[in-house]
C-alpha cells in the first residue's frame, strides 16, 4: 500500500486545559461585577492624588537625568516612569496623560534614541504632563491639550520617527 492509498486518520488531542482549570468557565457574576464597580466609584475621588505621586516620579526621575545625563541609568528609570505612568492614565481618567507619556515613552525607550534627545524635549513633555493634572485637562477634546500632544508627537516624530 503507498503512501497515498493509506486512509487519512485525524487525531484530535484532549484538551487538558480544561482538566487543569475544573471544566467549564462560569459566567461572571453580574453581582460581582456591580460590587468592583461600586468600590472602583468610591475611590475615583483619589485617583487625582493617585497619579499627581506618579508624575511626582517623573519629575524626580528628570531632576536625575538633568543631573546625571539621559544616557545614564537615569534614563532607564525615566522611561519605566513614564511607561507607567502611560498605562496609568488613562486608568485614572486622563487619556490626555497617556497620550503625553506614550510619546515621552517613545522619545526616551531605547538608549540609541537617548543619545539623540535633547533633555528640553523630555523637559517639555514632563512639563505638559504636570500642566494636564494641575489644570485638570484630561482629554484631547481640550484644544490646548490636544494642541500640545501633538506638537510633542510632532517633535518626537521628527527626532526618533513615526511608531511602528
Amino acid at each position: 500500500m503507498t503512501q497515498r492509498e493509506r486512509p487519512i486518520e485525524i487525531i484530535n488531542p484532549p484538551n487538558m486545559l480544561k482538566v487543569k482549570v475544573g471544566g467549564r468557565i462560569a459566567p461572571a457574576d453580574p453581582a460581582a461585577i456591580a460590587r468592583a464597580e461600586a468600590a472602583l466609584a468610591e475611590m475615583k475621588h483619589e485617583f487625582a492624588d493617585w497619579l499627581a505621586e506618579e508624575v511626582n516620579k517623573l519629575e524626580a526621575a528628570l531632576a536625575r537625568v538633568q543631573a546625571n545625563g539621559l544616557t545614564s541609568e537615569a534614563g532607564d528609570e525615566l522611561f519605566t516612569v513614564a511607561h507607567d505612568l502611560r498605562g496609568l492614565g488613562a486608568t485614572y481618567e486622563f487619556p490626555l496623560v497617556t497620550r503625553m507619556a506614550a510619546s515621552l515613552s517613545r522619545l526616551v525607550e531605547t538608549g540609541e534614541k537617548r543619545e539623540l534627545v535633547p533633555v528640553q524635549l523630555v523637559e517639555a513633555h514632563v512639563g505638559a504632563i504636570r500642566a494636564a493634572l494641575r489644570q485638570n485637562i484630561r482629554t484631547d477634546e481640550h484644544a490646548v491639550g490636544r494642541t500640545l500632544a501633538e506638537e510633542l508627537e510632532t517633535r518626537v516624530i521628527e527626532l526618533v520617527g513615526a511608531p511602528a
